[in-house]
């Protein structure tokens, strides 16, 4: 018999202290969303449900959950009202920053200048970048999916966006032309209150179809 343990996510009968499924799908990007509203006042927020999703064009989401009386996130309004909104890398060196920003819920307050970053314009869109961050990514609106949940504070808006623009600091460019995530100390969400950064790495070819004698058929669907 298999020694492991077994739940079933619906009823949540894990008996564990917290619900493991965070802990488990890790490490998580974290997107940090700079908006502005319809009446111009910048918002921040961390979302640690973020990821890119192709690449031609570019794609990215980012998910929020509710408000305990069910309503949407800043961001998410801002997002769905506006058409647009900017993905900051988030790296060790600005974590507590980033930290600071997650907690400002009240929509009149600009949480960029209120935890004391510096303000970037952006080429394509309005709301800001986060100077102190190495790499933006300048998006416009283009979907929300609304995820159900078992309460309205469990109800999750998954926006999506394109990307128009990408920033680069030119410091974190190598001379091969490649770009030093490393080097950024680029953060990223575990379980509970844990984070980690990224500081190594490995490479791998990809295998061909002749490396295996496989139809080329075969490793195309596996793509």
């Amino acid at each position: 018999m298999e020694n492991h343990m077994y739940f079933d996510a619906d009823k949540n009968d894990h008996g564990l202290p917290y619900n493991p499924i965070k802990a488990l799908t890790v490490p998580r990007p974290i997107g940090w969303i700079s908006t502005i509203s319809r009446r111009g006042v910048g918002n921040l927020a961390p979302f640690s449900y973020f990821n890119a999703l192709s690449h031609n064009p570019p794609f990215v989401l980012f998910s929020g959950g509710s408000r305990p009386d069910g309503s949407k996130k800043d961001s998410v309004i801002n997002a769905e009202e506006t058409g647009e909104f900017v993905f900051n890398i988030a790296t060790y060196d600005i974590k507590d920053k980033m930290n600071d920003s997650s907690w400002i819920e009240d929509p009149a307050i600009d949480e960029l200048a209120e935890v004391g970053l510096t303000p970037l314009s952006s080429v394509q869109v309005k709301p800001l970048r986060v100077a102190e961050s190495p790499a933006h990514f300048e998006c416009v609106y283009h979907q929300t999916v609304l995820l159900p949940g078992h309460s309205d504070e469990s109800v999750h808006h998954v926006v999506f966006g394109r990307v128009v623009g990408v920033h680069i600091d030119d410091e974190y460019i190598t001379e091969s032309g490649l770009v030093d995530t490393l080097k950024m100390k680029v953060i990223a969400r575990l379980g509970y209150k844990d984070y980690t950064t990224v500081e190594n790495k490995f490479s791998m070819n990809k295998r061909m179809a002749e490396d295996n004698n496989l139809p080329t058929d075969a490793i195309q669907a596996a793509e």
